[in-house]
């Protein structure tokens, strides 16, 4: 246990419940926007748990800079391909053709089932970025709920990053119980494919609704810029001015196989050093890098779909993405260094220990451990790797405990209630255009609560079922 765990005492506790009721308070009851909320909480924390001013401050922006440095580029480079993919009609022709393929009112169990498989060599944010335009494009072209579609697409992608291997928590979950990877692979693939149908079952049902009441509460109708309605009758005609199907598909599909690659000459590389030449493994390392693989699908959307804008007119389209992507950047830095604060202060940790001393069904010790620490500091990774740390010492020491159980169990209970300190609750409201916190709550608060509970209920049936 780190020095700064053991010294945390009930003022810390205080003060975070503290600096979580102000930024509450200040999010649904004042102007002070939700950056700046961030700020002020992250603030209160670090002071109540002991820190030092300078080493709050220290850590507030360390944290803001960690995040940016892992997703930033990212999200840039995504929303500048996204606006290409609109622009060129190649997200419309994306939606016909899956449109035909799948058939009339399956769109969200398409896009649950391609997230949750594209999640699991790609980091769910960067995911969800690259594939956020197929959500627009079908709710236009099928007249299906925008929500609807968003909340399937993410909720598949949270799953299996939770989940299944190589993300890094489940897979630094596995080395810490000492559990294999693909044992771990697949137990997270057959943990999670019941809270699959039931997050798909909440988009369907609340999309729908959950737009209505956005509509209702503020005037505003979300994904309303252009009109599509005779869209599907035409569709025919309309193909005819859209990019080829493989060119519309290459700018999205070319940087998930360069990553795809680089995790498995990595892979191969770790097991059999001299199966391939350094130099292979080098050059896959970086043209898979996320944020070089976004890159090269943003140069083939320029120079692919959009070579017959001008050079004028595609700077200025991309400039219009990358004014989007400003305030998510901006906010989910916020939400990094509220969550580094509180990890910092040891006040995440703390609340670990204390939950691992309780009287708990064996299997429940690693679940509740990092569902506590999620909800204190909002990393899926670290609540990952903090119950891992915590739990599997206790139970090694324990007779007949399925490790392999024990370590996704550390991995599913980190879904519970994604919110303001989430990086990814910042990125899926705002890419879907979901501003009032109440409306963010039902968009992704609950649905990654839902998978949480259906999550919890197949590790209870799966510890019976294997004792």
């Amino acid at each position: 246990m780190n020095d700064a765990a053991n010294t945390v005492d009930p003022t810390a506790i205080i003060g975070l419940v503290a600096a979580i009721a102000v930024l509450v308070v200040l999010v649904l009851r004042t102007k002070v926007h939700a950056l700046l909320a961030l700020i002020v909480a992250a603030s209160i924390a670090g002071l109540s748990a002991g820190m030092a001013p300078a080493d709050a401050i220290a850590s507030i922006t360390s944290g803001f800079g960690s995040t940016l440095a892992t997703i930033g580029l990212v999200v840039g480079f995504g929303v500048m391909m996204g606006r290409l993919l609109e622009v060129s009609g190649a997200a419309e022709k994306l939606a016909i053709s899956f449109l035909r393929w799948l058939g009339s009112k399956k769109e969200e169990w398409a896009l649950a089932g391609a997230g949750y498989i594209i999640s699991i060599p790609i980091f769910v944010d960067s995911a969800f970025v690259i594939l956020q335009p197929l959500v627009k494009s079908l709710s236009r072209t099928a007249n299906r709920s925008f929500l609807t579609l968003g909340i399937a697409l993410a909720g598949g992608m949270v799953l299996t990053h939770h989940a299944v291997p190589p993300t890094p928590g489940p897979l630094g979950a596995a080395g810490i119980f000492g559990v294999g990877i693909g044992d771990m692979i697949l137990y997270g693939v057959l943990l999670t494919i019941p809270a699959l149908f039931t997050v798909t079952i909440y988009a369907r049902v609340m999309g729908p609704k959950i737009e209505a009441m956005i509509e209702r509460d503020t005037g505003e109708a979300l994904a309303t810029e252009d009109a599509f309605a005779e869209f599907s009758k035409l569709a025919e005609d309309r193909e005819v001015e859209l990019p080829s199907l493989f060119m519309s598909m290459l700018p999205i599909v070319a940087p998930i196989i360069l990553i795809f690659l680089n995790t498995g000459v990595a892979a191969l590389a770790t097991v059999n050093p001299d199966a391939i030449p350094q130099f292979l493994v080098d050059s896959s390392a970086f043209i898979g890098n996320p944020v070089i693989a976004v890159g090269i699908g943003v140069l083939l959307a320029l120079y692919g779909v959009a070579r017959k804008l001008s050079r004028h007119d595609a700077l200025a389209e991309m400039e219009k993405g990358i004014d989007t992507a400003g305030i998510i950047l901006l906010v989910t830095g916020a939400g990094g260094a509220l969550g580094a604060v509180l990890r910092d202060s040891g006040v995440g940790q703390y609340i670990g220990e204390w939950v691992s001393g309780l009287p708990l069904p064996v299997i429940m010790i690693p679940f509740l451990i990092a569902t506590m620490v999620r909800l204190v500091q909002g990393s899926g990774t670290v609540a990952i790797i903090t119950s891992a740390s915590l739990s599997a010492p206790i139970l090694a020491q324990i007779p007949d405990v399925n490790m392999v159980l024990a370590a996704q169990a550390s991995a599913l209970g980190a879904m519970v209630f994604s919110y303001f300190n989430d990086s990814l609750f910042w990125v899926v409201n705002r890419m879907l255009g979901v501003k009032t916190v109440k409306h963010q709550i039902l968009t992704w608060s609950l649905p990654t609560t839902v998978a949480w509970a259906t999550s919890l209920v197949t590790i209870l049936i799966a510890d019976v079922l294997t004792r």
